[in-house]
């Protein structure tokens, strides 16, 4: 019985860890370009009483031998990178990938980050930036005096000025995509660094070489559905539930033999 107490507490911890990922992807819902995240759970190490296989005689073996588990734990957290939903807003800095890819974002350090947010906002230099003040990259820099500011699905930055309506080109988004996104290590600030496990930045423009194109006037939503959350989470409930079951089981036995022992 006491080692029922310990496998069931594995399960508590293991649901409650389950509980807090679920709870931040519901916090989430309304971030842009957030990603949810996934737990993945796994058994712990087995007791082998009897080794499956073993000769019980010359010419007869265990079919299935005694194994006794030993709870479980949650292995990691796998961020799921599908697209949220569009959408349109009236902001011409607002930009959004549609497809695969990041935006590029210069860290104070001299790092590169990497976003699905495109928020941008210009500072008092006039050079292109997040809501942190961190710079897009490569920089966008509008001039003086800037009457439209027009950016093409391949990235392509171009401005008119007041008296000269001839279009000009200020500029080229380029954007990252990873061979194992999931791999990137998030920082907060709906920011991701590269890692070892993400494999090195393809950089690229925008819709070439599977590279997703960059829509002006448009943001990408959270790709957290409540419904789904909602459903997980009463599942983690009463999983939760029947763990603590066990331990209250595995104590009312240790109380009757204490009791008439």
């Amino acid at each position: 019985m006491l080692p029922a107490l310990w496998v069931s507490k594995t399960g508590l911890s293991a649901q409650d860890m389950n509980l807090t990922t679920i709870s931040n992807n519901l916090a989430n819902v309304s971030t842009t370009g957030f990603k949810r995240d996934r737990a993945e759970f796994q058994d712990l190490l087995y007791q082998i009483r009897r080794q499956p296989g073993g000769q019980t005689t010359q010419d007869s073996e265990l079919p299935s031998g005694l194994q006794l588990g030993t709870g479980v734990r949650i292995v990691g957290t796998q961020k799921v990178f599908t697209e949220g939903s569009l959408q349109t807003t009236d902001q011409p800095l607002d930009l959004a990938v549609n497809g695969r890819g990041f935006f590029q974002i210069l860290m104070p350090d001299g790092t590169v980050s990497y976003t699905r947010d495109g928020t941008f906002h210009l500072n008092s230099d006039g050079q292109v930036v997040t809501s942190n003040g961190y710079a897009l990259e490569p920089a966008i820099v509008l001039p003086n005096e800037v009457s439209t500011f027009t950016v093409g699905e391949d990235g392509t930055v171009s401005v008119t000025t007041a008296g000269n309506p001839q279009p000009q080109i200020v500029g080229n988004l380029q954007t990252a995509d990873f061979i194992n996104p999931a791999g990137l290590e998030a920082i907060g600030n709906n920011l991701f660094l590269e890692t070892a496990a993400s494999g090195a930045p393809q950089v690229g423009t925008p819709g070439l070489n599977g590279l997703g194109t960059t829509l002006q006037n448009t943001l990408e939503n959270s790709n957290v559905s409540v419904v789904e959350e909602l459903v997980d989470m009463i599942t983690t409930q009463r999983a939760y539930e029947m763990n603590s079951k066990v331990i209250s089981t595995a104590d009312q036995m240790l109380g009757y033999i204490s009791q008439n022992l």
